[in-house]
């Protein structure tokens, strides 16, 4: 499965993803081959890009929890847009906590682990996104928990608003990448983060608890050592802490523009390091929430040898039961003579080995005599 540009597609391309309009009605299929009309459509929702089958690759499964959660993306963004540029213009954010009340309905009281299936993001559309996956995996993790709904709602809504102040943001410094930022333009953005933390604080319409996890938040993912301290707690709060891991999970692995994300392995790998200081509690309940090494993954070992995963792992969700494409051989890293030597490196990012050639450079050797 590639990421193909929208610039860059072609008619015959199969679409990996089914594509749906704000109503939540399918308009491609998956598997759809595009036609020049197609490639049109999808230029003009928008869209950065689509996820494109390679040539010989079959359409992978979905269940049905798996279409369901990327309809569901499609359609709340639309929603989310509406709730948060109330909530920026410092008007009544109406469809708030209905909202809030739909994605528990939908996902804080499921029983079992999902596929978190990511989707494209531009430098126009991120904020909503974000936060809409925030609040996603909040209401999972809130289940795992054993939260009331009460808390679950602080949780979930606090989620969807905490990261207000992003979309203060031009869409001109959004489109820089971190790393690439001077210091003015840092300051730049956390000055309008800072704005969407007093939006927050305030709103006298929120919850108290509300407006405590998401001030809260903002103090721990971005710089705000100026923001009044008057709130901050004596002791570590776990609601805010599942926020912070929820936020922290969806922007490693979340696919935005011209940049490459993280894998959900190198992810876990990260929230899972004590020195980055994620809560264990909330990490724990990520882990319970989705899916991450199951059976039919392939994975790239640390010795360079690659694998299917045919159990997972029973304790540790890093350790699964391996069948080596090498000579056949299963490996439970469980096992500690094992363990020791061999761990997962990442997920494979594709099956198909075959080299590209460049058609350019092919045309200078047809004709000519290899020696």
């Amino acid at each position: 499965m590639l990421f193909v540009k929208t610039d860059k597609l072609k008619t015959g391309m199969r679409l990996a993803k089914p594509i749906y309009n704000k109503n939540g009605v399918m308009l491609y299929e998956r598997n759809s081959k595009l036609t020049h009309q197609g490639i049109v459509s999808i230029q003009n929702f928008g869209l950065i890009g689509v996820y494109i089958l390679e040539a010989a690759e079959p359409v992978p499964p979905m269940s049905d929890d798996d279409i369901e959660f990327e309809r569901f993306q499609a359609v709340s963004v639309f929603s989310i847009k509406e709730i948060l540029d109330k909530l920026a213009k410092k008007a009544e954010p109406e469809g708030l906590y209905p909202f809030g009340n739909q994605v528990i309905k939908r996902y804080g009281n499921l029983h079992h682990k999902i596929n978190f299936v990511q989707n494209l993001r531009s430098a126009e559309d991120c904020v909503y996104k974000h936060s809409l996956n925030t609040a996603i995996l909040s209401a999972l993790m809130t289940k795992r928990l054993k939260f009331e709904f009460k808390q679950q709602l602080d949780v979930v809504v606090a989620g969807l608003i905490y990261d207000v102040g992003s979309l203060l943001v031009p869409v001109s410094l959004r489109k820089i990448k971190n790393d690439d930022m001077t210091e003015e333009e840092r300051t730049q953005v956390n000055t309008y983060r800072f704005a969407g933390y007093q939006i927050i604080n305030q709103d006298y319409n929120l919850d108290p608890s509300v407006k405590r996890n998401a001030t809260l938040l903002c103090k721990e993912l971005y710089d705000l050592s100026d923001a009044e301290d008057s709130a901050a707690p004596a002791k570590k709060i776990l609601e805010v802490d599942i926020l912070k891991v929820a936020a922290a999970f969806d922007k490693m692995t979340a696919m935005n523009y011209d940049e490459e994300p993280h894998s959900e392995m190198a992810a876990l790998r990260y929230l899972l390091d004590k020195k980055n200081d994620f809560d264990k509690d909330a990490v724990q309940a990520l882990v319970e929430s989705i899916n991450f090494l199951t059976p039919g993954v392939c994975v790239e070992l640390n010795n360079g040898e690659k694998g299917l995963v045919i159990a997972e792992g029973a304790i540790n969700v890093l350790q699964p039961f391996i069948l080596s494409f090498k000579d056949n051989r299963i490996i439970n890293l469980a096992d500690s003579t094992v363990g020791e030597e061999l761990q997962i490196k990442d997920v494979m990012k594709t099956m198909d080995n075959r080299h590209v050639v460049d058609n350019d450079m092919l045309k200078n050797y047809m004709g000519n005599k290899i020696r």
